[in-house]
């Protein structure tokens, strides 16, 4: 499988962000999880397919219209990757990566406006991208997420929930967030 450049990456980005401040927002939270990723690798990863994963996971954002549940932006982003061309393995960085793992039965418990089907992460190079993301968040003003911060809010969709992201943190260690905070300027929280 070819794993795209970051020149292609984010001429995509370019291409598709609707204004110029979501394309700030959206690159620079794409840049963030990549460089958490990268602290958290480990063997066995590829590590350009991960970059690639993070500088694309949240391309979907752009495609959100009005009325539209923030919840579908992965599965937009999916459908974009596909209708491209790229490869499945690509897309799904997408539609696999929102919360701790979207299940059938969590969309059908929770009526969520998603195609029924499970959305998690199958490969380590997913379930990284999947972790990484969670310390940052594109809140107005974005911020950096400690893991007892998200492990807290995953909580309110079920104690399963907040298991399997600590499961992950102990997998996967927690990233130092000083620095790209002080880079950044976003908080800590």
């Amino acid at each position: 499988m070819r794993i795209p450049a970051d020149d292609e990456i984010w001429a995509l980005h370019e291409r598709f962000a609707p204004t110029a401040e979501a394309l700030e927002l959206v690159r620079t939270h794409c840049e963030i999880v990549a460089g958490i990723a990268a602290q958290l690798i480990g063997p066995g990863l590829d590590a350009a397919l991960v970059r690639a994963g993070c500088l694309l996971h949240d391309i979907g954002v752009y495609r959100l219209g009005r009325g539209d549940a923030y919840i579908r932006h992965g599965i937009l982003g999916h459908e974009l990757l596909r209708d491209l061309g790229y490869p499945e393995e690509l897309c799904r960085f997408c539609s696999c990566h929102t919360g701790v793992g979207i299940t059938r039965a969590d969309i059908e418990r929770q009526r969520l406006p998603l195609p029924p089907a499970d959305y998690v992460p199958r490969t380590g190079e997913e379930r990284l991208v999947m972790y990484a993301d969670k310390f940052h968040s594109k809140t107005t003003p974005p911020a950096f997420l400690t893991a007892a911060t998200y492990r807290a809010e995953v909580g309110r969709f079920g104690a399963d929930k907040a298991a399997a992201f600590a499961a992950m943190t102990e997998e996967y260690g927690e990233p130092d967030l000083t620095a790209p905070a002080a880079v950044s300027g976003h908080i800590i929280r």
